[in-house]
């Protein structure tokens, strides 16, 4: 059973580009990015590191570039795992050439320090030798010297200048095979950029607010932010920047995607916040089935809800649902109709064991 969203997003069909084997953009599935936070140059940690991602869902991962140690890591490093991957390039777009010719997907390089434009056609280059895609990264904290000049400041109008700017540049070498963001840690300034660019271009855009913080107040941002232009039919792949295990990007990555209806991985847990009524201990509860539940990755919809009075409408609408009940008597519904009755301590041994039977069924 799929997330219900209230109202159908109508996304913008953009141009279909190829990042190794992943599709973004077009009718292409919104695909989940992450990037490594290990040394480059210590291939086991980063192979270890990029499969954990791609366990979590990741879909594409990039990883750091600084120096040419760490795109001569990268031949290894592409040989061990599944997932395309970007070589993430700044100021020296030598390490750009090398990582397309290790085995780089992608290529993301920054207007604001990649160099002249001598420098951008010797990356186009080398993209097209070796079949790689190219990211169009601007950034709010490192835009070009001559647009901070001209706008004062960082502002939408200054990213999109130096978002098409590139664009102009890749188009007039007969290179169209890329994607573009527009990133500021800043929300109001990212999702007026992205709204400017996606009314001026057709090519895939890649959404995040950048820098965003912690675990917790990095979510929210990206929630809100990313959130926001989803719903309005803007994005093509999106990354969830966070000071936190870069897992938890993945995570939240898909959460955003579910609660809106996009796409659907693992189980959707709707849960009520708890109250005197709770015939349960529901916030412990539902920590404990977050935990057990974590290793399934095909959607299913639970609802543990601790009283009756919000518990059989939410039961009707999941596949499998909890209603607390008085006297340690709480009933389980299967697709709305009630199942069982199950005593508190049996809880989350029961619903540990109806969700798998049940993703068992699916496969």
């Amino acid at each position: 059973m799929e997330v219900r969203p209230h109202r159908k997003i109508f996304r913008k069909k953009t141009k279909r580009i190829k990042v190794g084997e992943v599709s973004v953009g077009g009718d292409s599935l919104i695909s989940v990015q992450s990037m490594t936070n290990t040394l480059t140059t210590d291939v086991k940690n980063t192979v270890k590191q990029i499969i954990s991602l791609e366990e979590a869902g990741a879909d594409i991962v990039r990883v750091s570039c600084p120096d040419k140690e760490s795109t001569e890591a990268l031949k290894e490093i592409t040989k061990e795992v599944n997932v395309p991957i970007v070589a993430d390039i700044h100021f020296h777009y030598k390490r750009a050439i090398e990582a397309a010719q290790k085995g780089a997907s992608c290529l993301r390089i920054n207007p604001g320090n990649i160099g002249d434009k001598d420098r951008v056609l010797d990356v186009i280059k080398a993209a097209k030798d070796f079949n790689c895609s190219l990211r169009i990264g601007v950034n709010a904290g490192s835009l070009e010297k001559r647009l901070l000049e001209k706008y004062k400041e960082p502002c939408p109008e200054a990213l999109v200048e130096s978002a098409q700017n590139n664009i102009k540049l890749l188009e007039d070498h007969d290179f169209f095979n890329f994607k573009i963001s527009v990133k500021s840690s800043d929300i109001f300034l990212t999702v007026k950029a992205y709204r400017k660019l996606s009314e001026i271009c057709d090519y895939p855009l890649h959404l995040g607010v950048t820098e965003a913080g912690g675990l917790f107040t990095g979510s929210i941002k990206s929630s809100i932010g990313i959130g926001q232009l989803l719903m309005e039919g803007i994005g093509d792949t999106i990354r969830v920047s966070l000071s936190s295990d870069p897992v938890d990007e993945v995570k939240a990555g898909f959460e955003i995607l579910k609660s809106l209806g996009i796409r659907s991985r693992g189980v959707n847990i709707i849960s009520c916040p708890s109250c005197a009524r709770q015939a349960f201990p529901v916030i412990e509860t539902v920590k404990k089935l977050e935990k057990k539940l974590s290793h399934i990755k095909e959607p299913i919809n639970l609802s543990i809800i601790g009283c009756v009075v919000n518990g059989p409408g939410e039961a009707a609408h999941t596949e499998i649902g909890l209603t607390g009940g008085g006297n340690d008597s709480n009933l389980l519904y299967l697709s709305g109709i009630p199942h069982t009755k199950v005593a508190n301590a049996k809880i989350i041994d029961r619903v540990v064991e109806l969700v798998e039977k049940k993703v068992k069924k699916k496969k």
